[in-house]
């Protein structure tokens, strides 16, 4: 009995550690934005560094386009870390910096997906539509003529992008019609940094 409550606390551990390493980038820097505005410190740093590390380790591994740009985003929030610590980081200075983060990290996701061909769009909307929600999520931190032409074509992709998990001919139709718009998102991103 005694073996079997070891393996079960043994089992739960492993289970924990793996879900905090598979929280995404994007979630402990949003976590890291909102424990600054609250004032927490010690948890904005904690959280900010994991997220950093988390966003690190993805671009490094990438295929995207926007690698480099995202590899230089990670040097910035790695310098917003002291400040973080000796609590002089203000919360809308890293709250734009993430917005920044999430736009690239986003279209790089697009971009690693697009590099595949057709085989990576096919299937893979949901994973699209998450990576459209960054783009948005992140597009505020650009001037006003480049968000509202980025907010057009984050609409015709979305729509499109809808049917790429669908069999057939009609997956095929979805991948042609939303490789175009997703194309145009990567590059209005990347040529905005």
């Amino acid at each position: 009995m005694k073996n079997y409550i070891l393996s079960l606390v043994t089992l739960f551990l492993a289970v924990t550690a793996s879900f905090a390493q598979t929280l995404s980038a994007e979630a402990q820097l949003d976590s890291a934005v909102a424990l600054s505005a609250k004032g927490d410190t010690a948890a904005t740093v904690k959280a900010l560094t994991a997220g950093t590390t988390a966003l690190e380790t993805e671009a490094k591994s990438s295929t995207g386009d926007l690698k480099g740009k995202l590899l230089s985003k990670v040097g910035d929030l790695k310098s917003l870390i002291p400040l973080a610590s000796g609590g002089k980081l203000q919360s809308g200075i890293l709250g734009k910096a993430v917005s920044a983060v999430k736009m690239l990290l986003g279209a790089n996701r697009i971009s690693s997906l697009l590099g595949k061909g057709e085989s990576g769009l096919l299937g893979n909307a949901s994973s699209l539509t998450s990576s459209l929600g960054l783009v948005k999520a992140g597009s505020s931190v650009l001037g006003s003529g480049t968000q509202s032409q980025l907010s057009g074509v984050l609409g015709e992709a979305t729509k499109a992008v809808s049917g790429l998990d669908k069999k057939g001919i009609a997956g095929k139709l979805a991948a042609k019609a939303s490789s175009n718009s997703l194309g145009s998102i990567v590059k209005l991103v990347g040529s905005s940094f």
